[in-house]
């Protein structure tokens, strides 16, 4: 169950309405990599993670998701407060006041949200900087406590970049000292998903990702599993031969890594056959292909 109280995880302050920069916080709340994606994504893989019970490791970590959705609830009320305050005193004049003051900032922004206005009457909502509805789509929570730790991480590196680069777009003192407590945080969190594949085991017990299906059991194919294949037309044109990823151990310790410098083709151009009539693939007299029923 959830409980609430009526404080904020941290003071909220805004030292003058900014419609403008309410719209650009919007990303941070709706956006891909959003305190509300990450929310949904957190509470979704600790609700399905399977095998904790008996599991300490695996107990940890489900506590450990659920904890910091239950923050990331926080910063979604935190960043919606922000945006509240921005738009206070807000109206359809302000936008052409904006513009007459910093065109070239309009030129980018494209002015206040008019939805800010119409359709949440001067609130935040669940989308991003553009307008765009949040989406479920955004959540990754694919049931492999692994693959999930590792993008986990990914999410919060690039919504403390976001962050980042929106508390570079203010001067606006409180507004900084609010995302600094936020990009504190993500740092942590960041680094708790790496974490946490260490308490998993490291590199080498998680990788490959699923680690039950490594090299050898993929047939001669599994001579490709740690060579990087370069595609340069002129081998001499790429460094990327001279990379970690194609000279010594592999990571997951299972394996040599290799290079290939000339791009090879071994399967051959597929001609499909034409779609059967009522698909309606071509032109009157072309050929048509049989309906074909699933084996």
């Amino acid at each position: 169950m959830f409980v609430r109280n009526k404080q904020l995880q941290y003071p909220v302050r805004v030292d003058r309405p900014d419609p403008l920069f309410a719209k650009q916080v919007q990303e941070l709340i709706g956006g891909k990599y959003g305190e509300f994606t990450v929310m949904a994504q957190y509470l979704a893989q600790g609700w399905s993670l399977r095998g904790a019970e008996g599991n300490p490791t695996l107990t940890m970590i489900k506590d450990m998701l659920l904890d910091t959705a239950a923050e990331e609830i926080m910063h979604v009320e935190m960043l919606a407060t922000m945006v509240g305050m921005l738009l206070t005193g807000a109206s359809p004049e302000q936008q052409a006041d904006g513009a007459s003051a910093n065109p070239a900032i309009t030129a980018v922004m494209g002015g206040m949200n008019p939805q800010h206005m119409i359709v949440s009457g001067l609130g935040a909502m669940y989308a991003d900087s553009n307008g765009n509805p949040w989406s479920g789509s955004y959540v990754t929570a694919g049931g492999n406590v692994a693959a999930d730790m590792y993008t986990d991480a990914i999410y919060e590196m690039q919504g403390r970049l976001q962050t980042a680069r929106v508390y570079e777009m203010t001067d606006d003192p409180g507004i900084r000292d609010t995302l600094s407590f936020m990009l504190a945080r993500d740092l942590l969190h960041q680094q708790q998903f790496l974490a946490a594949v260490e308490e998993l085991g490291g590199p080498t017990a998680v990788l490959p990702i699923p680690a039950q299906m490594t090299a050898d059991k993929l047939g001669e194919n599994s001579q490709y599993a740690y060579a990087f294949m370069s595609y340069a037309q002129n081998p001499a044109d790429t460094t990327a031969g001279q990379g970690r990823w194609a000279n010594g151990p592999s990571l997951d310790g299972k394996g040599q890594y290799s290079y290939i410098a000339e791009p090879f083709a071994l399967g051959l151009e597929a001609n499909l056959p034409p779609a059967p009539a009522k698909v309606f693939g071509g032109l009157p007299g072309d050929p048509v292909g049989d309906v074909q029923m699933p084996r």
